[in-house]
């Protein structure tokens, strides 16, 4: 049948199975916009505020649900503005397809009014990306833009489609999505006979584990495999959840604001097994000094991963589910008795300290634990308040952290934790901000408020950019330049000028109070929880420093002493 080219787009998205899709609309989009009304039982349509919050939406669709999220922008500023969210997505991994609108074929490459070249943009920040100038080409390209963000390692792709293509018909053939088949040529016998004989001659291995093993949906081989190492357990911030968090084998993060005891176990292993990580700056502390008694396994679907950050000794690529199955299929139980009592030692010993009096960061996330009895979706902004968030949540099943890892985008959190409440109506979704980030994208309170979504935004107060002031207190002689926010903006009455309820706290009873409120509120509640300026994350290591030097604020007033 003869479809126009809007008309094809919207098939192609009910073919994929999307149910919703987050945008903005505008001039060169309008085509796709008039054909979305006639689909809107089928496909919901949620307009944020920006064109950055459908990105971020759209993100927190996919990390929660692991399917692909979506979003809509039309040309020009619309387009652009989806640069940071595509670019966070791409960092962390997530499968995303944007669809933007052009200005139509002869107006390309004319300075056109709203015209910009987005995929010439976006090139660097997306696994892939098309123009489609022909009608007939659509269809086709679409489906593989869905193809493409989810096999393997999986990212965003970008679709940009000028107006007149939208308008343009051609014969439409409906197809099944072909389903991504998991990554595996590359398993050999032989990497796994050589991984195998380094796991039975190790005596202290660690198990590191990434957002690889979230995303490959590994927490069952993952628990067989270390049950069978016997080894101890810790992540990065992208791997939270793939392994129990309450575990007596997890040791924490590791890396710039990892715990004690993971920092001090992995600096003394003699095997180190990193599952799905790509070996961060953030983790590696000094590369040079990177757990370098030990022999090095990594396991990556990503070959380009293999060695790039880190020397490894052996590697297995493939998706990271399968290699654990068939290493588990034929690797024998390992014992390491004095090991792991050396290990529960540090964990007992460097636990990490929540302030025994007052509001703190820490103090609001364990409270939030054990308040949604470990079972929200947490989300985050980026900086101190996420690291909490890492920290003092006990992150029990993957999807559950949704965070932006490898960006480091403020402003990213609200948009995706409405994306994720919209995809998980039934779960309770927090985001967790701090006022520096708040101010980033808090127009996304309208968003929640018209969705009347049940999500919870905290905001952790503390009147500056907290993690560069603490990097200045720490490294830069108290220079606090540009860092003070003490401006007299009230989130309060912003939030409640938006349609939120919202509340400000600065008592633990009062935010064990209103949180106990906002869990019942049927609408968006924003906290605004106040805590101290000079609050800092512990522990830490300074930059370029070995993770073993970590040090926490005891280790800072004993050596000044």
């Amino acid at each position: 049948m003869q479809l126009t080219g809007a008309q094809i787009i919207i098939e192609c998205l009910k073919e994929q199975g999307v149910d919703t899709v987050f945008g903005y609309p505008g001039g060169s989009i309008l085509n796709v916009y008039d054909e979305l009304y006639l689909h809107k039982d089928e496909i919901k349509h949620v307009l944020t505020s920006h064109e950055q919050g459908a990105s971020h939406a759209a993100d927190g669709y996919a990390r929660s649900t692991g399917k692909v999220g979506v979003c809509f922008a039309t040309s020009g500023p619309g387009a652009t503005n989806l640069v940071t969210g595509i670019a966070s997505a791409y960092m962390d991994s997530v499968p995303m397809v944007a669809i933007t609108c052009n200005v139509t074929v002869p107006l390309l490459g004319k300075d056109s009014f709203q015209e910009i070249d987005i995929a010439g943009v976006t090139t660097p920040i997306t696994k892939h990306n098309f123009i489609v100038k022909d009608v007939n080409k659509l269809a086709d390209t679409i489906r593989r833009a869905f193809s493409i963000a989810q096999t393997g390692r999986p990212g965003p792709v970008l679709v940009d489609v000028p107006k007149d293509v939208t308008a343009n018909k051609c014969d439409y053939h409906a197809k099944k999505p072909v389903v991504p088949e998991r990554l595996v040529k590359d398993i050999t016998e032989e990497d796994i006979e050589k991984v195998l004989r380094m796991i039975e001659k190790a005596k202290k291995p660690y198990i590191f584990v990434g957002g690889g093993a979230v995303i490959s949906g590994a927490s069952v081989e993952l628990k067989e495999f270390v049950e069978k190492v016997d080894a101890p357990v810790c992540d990065t911030l992208m791997g939270k959840g793939a392994f129990d968090g309450t575990s007596e084998r997890y040791t924490g993060m590791l890396g710039m604001h990892g715990t004690k005891a993971s920092n001090l176990g992995v600096s003394e292993c003699d095997l180190l097994i990193a599952i799905g990580t790509r070996f961060s700056d953030r983790v590696l502390g000094n590369p040079k000094k990177f757990a370098h008694q030990a022999k090095k396994i990594q396991f990556d679907v990503d070959p380009a991963e293999i060695g790039k950050n880190i020397a490894v000794d052996e590697a297995i690529i493939g998706d990271v589910k399968e290699i654990l199955a068939r290493v588990n299929a034929v690797l024998q139980p390992q014992k390491h008795k004095d090991w792991m009592e050396h290990i529960s030692d540090y964990r007992k010993n460097y636990g990490l300290q929540v302030p025994k009096e007052g509001l703190s960061g820490p103090y609001v996330i364990e409270k939030i634990y054990e308040m949604t009895k470990g079972d929200a979706i947490m989300v985050t902004e980026v900086g101190q308040h996420q690291m909490w968030a890492a920290q003092y949540y006990k992150y029990t099943s993957p999807r559950t952290l949704l965070t932006s890892g490898g960006l480091g985008t403020m402003g990213y959190g609200l948009g995706a934790a409405i994306g994720a409440q919209i995809a998980n109506p039934h779960k309770q979704v927090v985001n967790i901000a701090g006022d520096g980030c708040f101010r980033m994208n808090m127009n996304e309170i309208c968003t929640a408020a018209r969705e009347n979504l049940p999500m919870i935004e905290v905001i952790i107060n503390n009147h500056v950019l907290g993690m560069v002031r603490q990097w200045q207190t720490l490294f830069y002689k108290k220079h606090y330049s540009a860092t003070v926010l003490d401006d007299g903006v009230d989130y309060v009455m912003l939030a409640q000028a938006m349609g939120a309820n919202a509340k400000r706290v600065t008592t633990r009873e009062e935010f064990e109070a209103a949180f106990a409120e906002a869990l019942e509120s049927k609408k968006p509640y924003v906290l605004d929880v106040i805590i101290d300026s000079d609050d800092k994350v512990w522990p830490m290591v300074a930059p370029g420093a070995p993770i073993n030097e970590v040090f926490d604020e005891e280790d800072l007033k004993n050596k000044s002493k």
